[in-house]
């Protein structure tokens, strides 16, 4: 029998749909699909089966001094004990095993551990077949031209994960220990992650020491034959042009004298031509920036990338190529596309050119072409949203690499108006070039009229704008990526989990990016205490060592050791600031939780979790002072930088994904809660209703009858409203309402409940919302908010939400106890592998339900 490996389920799919020709079958064995055609057998991985880590007599962060980690063994073992045991179950009946996991560092150490796993059971031999894209021709052609096994490459990826393992748990646990942080909360250091930080967090501070400077800028409106364009007033310092004008003084005269223009002479006119050049072949760098334009974050875009390359539909996204392989045909590419109805017309246009020339970077590399399309063109709606957002991106990337140059107008004019000079520039595309079939770059035209030098233009308006000198900006995640790449930092494989890892752990917020106050803290601690941690360049050395590895230059055991050395050299310059450290980064800490001043005491409020988890606002001052404010029990809570003017508090954002929104301060939402009456508006349905008779004002109320209950519109102090029962808690029964707006009762009654429709009127801004009967809106809400938390899971949009409810996985818990396996058959496009994904999701809490 043959076994062949890859590295993931949908992989081995797609490879056993191509070799056998669409015969293969499937089995499953211990939860695993196997597939089968012939004498063959094709099993996917799950990634990393294996992972490094100390042995159990470490695990016990109180029993064991960070500082010991440093020497201590590091040992193997099985992380997906099922897909293991299926592999070496197969590897015990081959009679040859072919090992297809992905071509680069990472897929290599995945290739090296299912070797290793397959030879505790065979002494069969084991080949390596290596491709950058699951077409047919080039699997084919892989499997015909199998290699051996790269295990220098594999021990350079080995290399990552040890000293990954050794800096990050000895750090961490060092740091979170010092700070008193356990659990969930602990102070996560890494070897990558902490200099990627230190960058975020350096340019925040020249954002915050930024001193601005004033200045003026001066514009006119010139007219030629009722044609009006916007011209700049300049001036010549040390021979260059200056728009900026520094002193207040200067700024005014040169206004006033700008204004006592009525004409304008034209001094001079030059016109030229630049040459815009198409984009070089995506590597994967800029490929996220290109993301980045149409609303993808790094991880979601590496993501996206990674399903259409395994769906056979790009090519491999992990590469640093720019320059597309010389057995790469563009004409027989291009001429895969004609027929479709999207991209037809645009490769016909390509395909009329003369000759066909593709532009090059500078980054030429032999393991993968640069990202482009296979050939094999999904149709729409086998794609997510996002799948077909970037799968478009891509194909019409690789169009503007074969395209022609953009050819541009420029047209700059020159013009006196009462002495003060003025000049326009204006720019036109003559030639769209590859701008025709790549709409992602501008185009944006600015129009100045043609003019003659001596001719004379009318002045119309004269404007002086008052400005300040800006802070630099903060780095989005594509611009960061490109800055770690730039200084070595991490791999094109790690940059986006990178910067996803710091989001997770609270040390980023927003995007672009924005350091808390926890982050400043732990990079201050580390500067000042033991820099190595954030030296970027003794990281780019460790990223270089192990380059040396794949390339046979030095082994593993030599660099594990220097960097197991290293790492000793910090301990010994953490040890006497244990204390120091903690103090430092807990007052940072309790800063990120700090509202203000408690109004009982005057101590800080703080914003707190209880022992349930819920969150909730208290007195640092507890146990004497026990004043607490409640917190909606949706999202997150993060503290912001508005403050409340009438409590002197910070104000609040709930964190919730898509439902985020700004609960603001929580003093004014209890007070508000605690002023408004509950407003009845009929029997509760569960319990009964009471007799109820009009107040003084019209309003009912109850009355102290017995019996059942009423439905009043409450307004809580945690900021949420409802319409709940007036016997709570004895009747638990509630609806709930929205967060923002007025609730308006009308006159209309629902025929099925009895009760009054609901009128929600936000603040006057549009239409009213016409809530109606708040029992039949909220039955029509749960089954929306089903749909919506599917679209929730990372890589489902509207169309394969809607493939999955017509499959049956209609809400969250349709798809917690859904067979993956059975699912993928029915829906195309969506792989077991990304189902088993989204149940892990679902069940580690990612998503509410």
């Amino acid at each position: 029998m043959e076994l062949i490996v890859t590295e993931k389920d949908n992989a081995a799919r797609r490879i056993a749909e191509i070799l056998s020709d669409g015969s293969a079958s499937t089995n499953r064995q211990f939860g695993v699909n196997v597939y089968r055609w012939g004498d063959t057998r094709c099993v996917g991985l799950s990634g990393h089966v294996v992972g490094v880590d100390f042995p159990p007599e470490y695990a016990d962060w109180r029993d064991v001094q960070p500082v010991e980690l440093v020497d201590a063994d590091v040992v193997k073992m099985p992380t997906q004990e099922n897909i293991v045991r299926t592999l070496q179950g197969l590897a015990a009946d081959a009679d040859r095993i072919t090992i297809a996991t992905d071509y680069d560092r990472e897929g290599e150490l995945i290739g090296k551990e299912a070797y290793e796993l397959a030879r505790e059971e065979t002494d069969a031999p084991i080949d390596r077949v290596r491709f950058s894209s699951i077409t047919e021709n080039e699997v084919r052609e892989a499997f015909s031209n199998p290699e051996a096994l790269d295990f220098d490459l594999a021990a350079a990826g080995e290399a990552r994960q040890v000293i990954d393992l050794l800096w990050g748990a000895a750090l961490t646990r060092f740091l979170s220990l010092s700070a008193k942080q356990f659990g969930e909360d602990f102070i996560s250091v890494g070897r990558v992650q902490s200099p990627a930080l230190k960058l975020i967090v350096d340019r925040e501070r020249e954002i915050r020491a930024f001193d601005p400077d004033d200045y003026w800028e001066l514009f006119a409106d010139l007219l030629k034959d009722g044609d009006a364009f916007e011209a700049q007033y300049f001036y010549l310092e040390d021979g260059n042009e200056a728009e900026r004008v520094w002193e207040e003084a200067d700024a005014t005269e040169a206004f006033e004298q700008l204004q006592g223009a009525r004409e304008a002479i034209v001094e001079s006119v030059r016109r030229r031509r630049r040459t815009d050049e198409p984009p070089e072949p995506f590597n994967t760098t800029q490929y996220i920036s290109s993301a980045s334009s149409v609303g993808l974050s790094a991880q979601k875009a590496m993501s996206v990338a990674e399903e259409l390359y395994t769906a056979g539909y790009i090519t491999y996204p992990r590469t640093d190529n720019t320059v597309y392989p010389d057995d790469l045909d563009p004409e027989a590419l291009l001429d895969e596309f004609t027929d479709h109805y999207l991209f037809g017309d645009d490769a016909d246009s390509l395909l009329s050119a003369d000759a066909i020339e593709p532009t090059a970077g500078d980054e030429e590399t032999t393991d993968h072409p640069p990202i482009h399309p296979t050939g094999e063109i999904p149709a729409r709606d086998d794609l997510s949203e996002d799948e077909w957002e970037v799968y478009e991106l891509v194909v019409r990337h690789f169009f503007a690499t074969v395209a022609d140059p953009a050819e541009w107008e420029h047209l700059k004019v020159v013009a006196d108006a009462n002495g003060c000079s003025l000049k326009a520039n204006g720019k036109r595309l003559l030639e769209p070039g590859y701008h025709e079939v790549y709409p992602y770059r501008s185009t944006a035209e600015n129009h100045v009229p043609d003019v003659d030098e001596g001719e004379i233009l009318d002045v119309t308006e004269a404007r002086i704008e008052a400005k300040q000198t800006q802070p630099p900006r903060r780095r989005g995640q594509s611009r960061l990526i490109e800055e770690l790449e730039s200084r070595s930092l991490g791999t094109k494989s790690t940059r986006h989990h990178t910067i996803e890892k710091l989001y997770d752990r609270g040390y980023i917020e927003s995007d672009p990016p924005r350091p808390t106050k926890l982050a400043m803290a732990v990079v201050e601690a580390a500067e000042k205490f033991a820099d190595r941690i954030v030296d970027e360049g003794m990281t780019a050395k460790l990223e270089a060592d192990m380059n040396a590895i794949a390339d046979g230059e030095t082994d593993l055991e030599d660099v594990t050791d220097e960097s197991r050395a290293i790492l000793g050299r910090i301990f010994e310059e953490l040890h006497d600031s244990r204390e120091e450290i903690g103090e430092h980064l807990r007052e940072s800490m309790k800063a990120d939780r700090t509202l203000g001043p408690c109004p009982d005491c005057g101590e800080s409020l703080l914003v707190r979790r209880s022992r349930q988890g819920s969150y909730f606002v208290g007195c640092d001052g507890f146990p004497e002072c026990r004043y607490t404010l409640p917190l909606p029990n949706t999202g997150e809570p993060t503290v912001t930088d508005d403050t409340c003017d009438e409590h002197g508090l910070e104000h609040v954002k709930m964190l919730a994904g898509r439902n985020t929104f700004v609960h603001g301060c929580p003093q004014c939402k209890a007070d508000e809660a605690d002023e408004t009456d509950d407003r009845i508006i009929g029997p509760c349905p569960e319990c009964g209703g009471v007799e109820t008779e009009p107040s003084e004002n019209g309003t009912p109320e109850v009355s102290d009858a017995e019996g059942g209950g009423d439905l009043a519109i409450k307004r809580l102090r945690n900021g949420s409203r409802l319409v709940g029962c007036t016997r709570y808690p004895e009747c638990e029964y509630s609806l709930p309402l929205p967060r923002r707006g007025e609730v308006e009762v009308t006159e209309e009654t629902c025929d099925e409940h009895g009760l009054p429709h609901l009128l929600v009127v936000d603040d006057g801004e549009g239409e009213p919302w016409e809530l109606g009967c708040p029992i039949c809106n909220y039955a029509e809400y749960r089954e929306r908010q089903a749909a919506s938390e599917i679209e929730d899971l990372d890589g489902v949009g509207a169309k394969t939400a809607e493939k999955l409810a017509a499959a049956g996985i209609g809400s969250i818990d349709d798809l917690r106890g859904a067979d993956a396996a059975a699912i993928a058959d029915e829906v195309q496009g969506v792989s077991e592998d990304r189902l088993r994904e989204w149940q892990a999701e679902v069940n580690a809490g990612a998503v509410a339900d």
